[in-house]
């Protein structure tokens, strides 16, 4: 299991409630700076920024991936959109949520959204 993490640096607590939550280990953790020039197209920015990450090919379509996605909604989404076009699948994506009564601001890991599992319960909602 490979986590790509697009935003802020993860604590040892957040990792290991992912753990907790998949049930397994994460093989590798890679970091991937995430800083958009708001003049640009979002989408060559995202297609540039992916460059980065060192999978093949084969690999996206084969890794199981959890996603950490930047806290920017449109480029979370244009990141999801290039994603399952490389995978051929939604992956699943960590959501943070503040820590309540928390002096300073701190986050925590809420859940795993299994955006695919999503995705196709919808589907069946369709008529």
């Amino acid at each position: 299991m490979l986590l790509l993490n697009f935003s802020h640096p993860l604590t040892e607590s957040q990792l290991a409630r992912i753990r907790e939550l998949l049930g397994r280990d994460l093989e590798r953790v890679l970091a991937i700076p995430t800083q958009f020039d708001h003049a640009r197209p979002f989408d060559e920015q995202i297609r540039e920024l992916l460059t980065t990450v060192p999978l093949t090919s084969e690999q996206w379509q084969t890794t199981p991936l959890i996603i950490n996605p930047p806290s920017l909604a449109s480029i979370t989404a244009v990141l999801l959109a290039e994603l399952h076009g490389r995978c051929g699948y939604f992956p699943t994506i960590v959501r943070l949520r503040p820590v309540s009564g928390s002096v300073t601001p701190q986050f925590e890991v809420a859940e795993l959204l299994n955006l695919q599992g999503i995705r196709d319960a919808a589907r069946t909602r369709r008529k």
